[in-house]
């Protein structure tokens, strides 16, 4: 009974049971001052609008599970949806085609932070920051900084702007990239060895894991899903410009961190981040129809990173504390 007990007050208290609670508070708070905020019309205008950065979250969800970061995801969208529009526009080239030839980019972005990283054990935090701005420059120097891309076929509008089977149309794309995410993390041994890379990664290069390899693939992962997600954000808005994804790398590590992913690596889920995008998607959705300031957004969501950063510690902290007062004192013996 007291077994049943603990493993009910474990799950209770589990950082994504209590995070699941506050995206359902701010869901009822929200549709209690907002005008039509929980209409399914809405509902599909949060899902539509969230698919882009919840697919870097995912994708960032190995890389931080095993102690990196990936401060170039964005960049790399916005590079990936401008070479997508050229590839389309200027070679001609079928948007199926074009496609390909995008995501191929992708990869190789990622492969380019996975050899700095691997091969010259450059810091990611440095590589990734270097290569946050190769990318956009790159994106600027190809449109002079003006050049945009639109006017794209209806068919291929219809993935970023239309629904299908009743829901928007990149939803399923999503869902698929969730599911097979959550199973390489969580139900492969190749996923796993993501969490013991960042526990300790000399052990698990002596436990014969190639460590190299398996951060190798995570960063090409993630830039296949950024050239992804810039597709799906240049149907979505039916425009491709060289500022495309600003700003996105952050949401998306604030995501993976408010899921309760540890930066330090070794701890965190994928259904933790999944909770993650929908507690950021809900507040930035919910103050609009609230009639709040756009600021207010970026100040409550840095309120939910640093509350998240400062959850696994506190209780640390307060048993700490409660341990030296249990500890009795000892006097020295004089004679």
């Amino acid at each position: 009974m007291n077994t049943d007990k603990h493993r009910f007050k474990t799950a209770i208290l589990r950082h994504e049971t209590i995070l699941l609670c506050v995206v359902i508070l701010e869901w009822i708070y929200f549709n209690s001052v907002g005008l039509r905020f929980g209409s399914l019309d809405n509902t599909f205008d949060i899902m539509r609008h969230s698919v882009e950065i919840g697919l870097l979250a995912l994708a960032m969800t190995p890389i931080i599970l095993t102690a990196g970061i990936d401060l170039s995801v964005g960049s790399l969208l916005g590079l990936c949806a401008i070479l997508f529009g050229k590839f389309w526009r200027d070679a001609h080239m079928p948007i199926p085609l074009a496609a390909a030839c995008t995501i191929g980019i992708g990869a190789l972005a990622g492969g380019l932070n996975a050899v700095l990283i691997t091969w010259l054990r450059l810091p990611p935090l440095i590589v990734t920051l270097g290569t946050f701005s190769l990318f956009r420059g790159l994106a600027e120097a190809i449109t002079r900084g003006v050049d945009t891309f639109t006017n794209f076929p209806a068919s291929f509008l219809f993935l970023g702007q239309e629904r299908w089977l009743g829901i928007p149309a990149q939803v399923p794309i999503f869902v698929a990239a969730a599911i097979g995410i959550w199973l390489l993390v969580h139900r492969t041994t190749f996923g796993r060895s993501f969490r013991a890379i960042g526990f300790a990664p000399e052990g698990t290069r002596y436990a014969g894991i190639p460590v190299e390899r398996r951060l190798a693939m995570a960063y090409v992962l993630a830039g296949i899903v950024a050239a992804v997600a810039a597709i799906i954000y240049t149907s979505r808005l039916g425009q491709a410009k060289a500022d495309a994804g600003t700003g996105y790398e952050l949401f998306a590590i604030t995501a993976v961190v408010l899921g309760g992913t540890s930066i330090f690596g070794g701890v965190g889920t994928v259904h933790g981040t999944l909770l993650g995008v929908a507690a950021i998607a809900v507040l930035n959705n919910g103050l609009v129809h609230a009639r709040q300031p756009r600021e207010v957004a970026g100040m409550l969501t840095g309120l939910l990173l640093i509350l998240a950063l400062t959850s696994s510690t506190i209780p640390k902290m307060l048993a700490s504390l409660r341990e030296r007062r249990q500890t009795p004192v000892t006097k020295p013996i004089t004679t």
